[in-house]
């Protein structure tokens, strides 16, 4: 892992923003959802992309009741029919 070099200090709700230069840089614009994982005592912020809830092909997706889905595991589960 590098280091920025940055060093923030956490509001009083807990928030920590995240420099514009950074954001630029690994292209999260405003409204990007960020998705939030823990490796033992480390934070680490990813940019989120969906996924196929099955297969975890981020291609050709769509949503079937309420689960990010590729057409591959779509058509997969028509044909179960």
């Amino acid at each position: 892992m590098k280091s920025t070099g940055i060093v923030r200090k956490m509001d009083t709700l807990g928030r920590v923003v995240i420099p514009i230069e950074l954001r630029r840089s690994l292209g999260i614009d405003i409204k990007d959802s960020i998705e939030i994982f823990v490796d033992k005592e480390t934070i680490i912020l990813k940019k989120y992309h969906p996924a196929c809830y099955f297969c975890d092909n981020a291609a050709d997706l769509t949503t079937f009741e309420g689960k990010v889905i590729c057409s591959e595991c779509l058509n997969r589960l028509k044909a179960l029919n």
